[in-house]
């Protein structure tokens, strides 16, 4: 089968997972009116294809090497990245310290905590520190290190030593995708070192992820959700994941409006 031998219903389930990284078998129920069974062949023959990969309730991208790039990263999902934002910034209490990563999603939270007073913010996103720098009360630190010009992170052994030197109240991290089997993925290890500092260094960690996330591949592994304390969210997760956090102890949250 050729794409162009595709139905038009699996040329737009292929559209639907590269778009938004990971669609749930009900959601394609639902969009196209069929059956479980008829989703789950069309998804059968797609993976066989290449054209995505088949996961435990839906459907993620065949790549796991590369993520989307950072301005399509920024246009998508922005309605649940501002309601998992808004909801985050309700657990940050004025005048605590935090680590805030690289991430569209923690942008989004940098945006949303700027009615906040007196935060002590160290984060490797210089996206960040411009969006919080508006508020005057905040004090804001910045990791040295290697700067990716697409996105603004900053990584590398230096962002690393510079994130192991504090101790704050809460990390807030962002992810590219979480499997099955609950671990946390990301696509480059870079980020994924400097993430994992701002874990073991946090009183408190959350998880900011949408719920595309959920069952996106990536190649490296950052961690477990075990590894977490609360996952602020924007739909209800599936019977799967929901297993998975309640072993793991995780506080889950979800965001509404």
């Amino acid at each position: 089968m050729s794409a162009s031998e595709l139905s038009k219903r699996q040329a737009a389930i292929v559209d639907m997972v590269a778009r938004d990284g990971f669609v749930a078998t009900e959601s394609m129920v639902t969009q196209f009116g069929v059956t479980p069974q008829t989703i789950r062949r069309d998804l059968n023959e797609l993976s066989e294809r290449g054209l995505l990969t088949r996961f435990h309730g839906g459907a993620g991208q065949a790549k796991s090497i590369e993520n989307q790039p950072y301005a399509d990263r920024q246009r998508s999902g922005v309605r649940a990245k501002r309601k998992i934002a808004e909801l985050t910034a309700s657990l940050v209490p004025d005048g605590a310290s935090l680590f805030l990563n690289i991430g569209t999603t923690t942008e989004a939270v940098a945006q949303a905590l700027l009615s906040h007073r007196d935060l002590h913010v160290i984060t490797n996103n210089i996206n960040v520190a411009l969006i919080l720098s508006r508020n005057e009360s905040f004090s804001i630190m910045l990791a040295g290190g290697q700067v990716r010009n697409q996105d603004g992170g900053i990584t590398g052994a230096a962002a690393v030593d510079f994130v192991d030197s504090f101790r704050t109240d809460i990390g807030i991290v962002g992810i590219s995708g979480i499997d099955e089997e609950g671990s946390l993925l990301d696509f480059d290890t870079e980020e994924i070192r400097t993430a994992q500092a701002i874990l073991r260094n946090s009183r408190r960690t959350i998880l900011v992820a949408d719920q595309h996330k959920f069952g996106r591949r990536a190649m490296n592994r950052m961690g477990h959700l075990s590894d977490l304390d609360v996952l602020v969210t924007d739909a209800a997760l599936s019977a799967h994941f929901s297993d998975l956090c309640d072993r793991a102890g995780l506080d889950v949250r979800l965001a509404t409006d």
